[in-house]
């Protein structure tokens, strides 16, 4: 099969042929017809050391077609069509096929086109197991405040949706002007600069403290806000390895619970709610279609080539795009 891979930590991506994946029991083979490009492709790229013996294939969005089962497969059926976030330990899906456990796989939504549906899997799961299982958003939550440490990035996009759903009242960073429509466009009920004191500006806004905050850059810059506007009994959740120790002793007297998110946890450690990620996927499919979520699919490179994956990856590098990026 084609494939797109690379043999170090550099942007040489490069076109090849492999074999195509030998199944696991769980897994499906997925032919794969769109990817978009996330943050992580580009830090896994990063963290190559040296040269490799063969080509690392990167990519974990994808939505395809399944064209073959494992032998402990349940869920799917050949001819389905699918999207996933897959996983950060396999090869990914910058390849014509790919192998994905069908318990992170979800039903591809029926209404939207496929580079629009692609944009979506690694997002919408980060973001929601950030509100629903970090946070332990609910139907009682309603009303309660959340910060979005980066409303305008790929999660922050989709947080922002779920939560206004959710019937959360969002405060969203963004720092220049396109950012701010971008966010209020997804329903942010107000907007805050994170290049700047959050406390303040929080303040000013009429809020003394926020019930929930969810940290998606820079969490040691951002945790001395953090400490002072999280709420006495509140939730905070942060996507960001942090490289160094943070200090959380302003939490304790508040009694507040500070949460790690990583969606690849699951996956990696075969927790014993593994196919949590397909019903999750299954129901943003489902939110989708139904026009309750929006995607947040910005740029179309075109093919999926080296050239325009290496494209991608020098655009997410510079930290200036708004939405996600797909290749179909």
């Amino acid at each position: 099969m084609k494939a797109i891979g690379t043999i170090d930590s550099s942007k040489n991506f490069i076109d090849f042929e492999i074999e195509k994946p030998i199944l696991r029991p769980h897994d499906l083979l997925i032919k794969v017809k769109a990817i978009s490009i996330n943050p992580v492709d580009t830090k896994v790229r990063k963290g190559i050391k040296g040269n490799l013996a063969e080509p690392k294939i990167l990519g974990w969005d994808g939505l395809g077609t399944v064209v073959e089962l494992g032998s402990e497969t349940n869920l799917f059926k050949v001819g389905d069509k699918v999207f996933w976030a897959g996983d950060v330990t396999r090869s990914g899906s910058n390849a014509e096929f790919q192998a994905v456990d069908e318990r992170i796989v979800g039903f591809a939504p029926k209404n939207l086109t496929k580079e629009k549906a692609v944009a979506m899997p690694l997002t919408s799961l980060t973001a929601y197991e950030l509100l629903f299982e970090k946070l332990e958003v609910t139907d009682e939550s309603k009303g309660k405040s959340l910060l979005i440490i980066n409303g305008a990035g790929g999660v922050g996009s989709v947080a922002i949706q779920m939560a206004k759903n959710a019937g959360l009242t969002v405060i969203a960073t963004a720092s220049n002007p396109q950012a701010i429509e971008w966010v209020k466009n997804f329903g942010a009920d107000y907007t805050v600069n994170h290049h700047e004191n959050l406390v303040p500006q929080v303040h000013e806004l009429g809020f003394k403290f926020v019930d929930y905050i969810l940290i998606l850059n820079a969490v040691v810059e951002h945790m001395p806000a953090v400490n002072e506007l999280i709420a006495p009994q509140g939730s905070i959740a942060n996507i960001v390895e942090p490289g160094q120790a943070i200090n959380l002793d302003q939490l304790a007297h508040k009694s507040a619970r500070f949460n790690f998110e990583w969606m690849f946890t699951k996956v990696v450690s075969n927790t014993s709610d593994l196919q949590s990620q397909h019903d999750i996927l299954n129901k943003v499919s489902e939110w989708l279609d139904n026009g309750v979520l929006k995607s947040t699919m910005t740029q179309n490179l075109g093919p999926i080539t080296a050239e325009n994956v290496k494209k991608a990856h020098e655009l997410i590098e510079e930290n200036h795009t708004i939405g996600k990026i797909i290749l179909s």
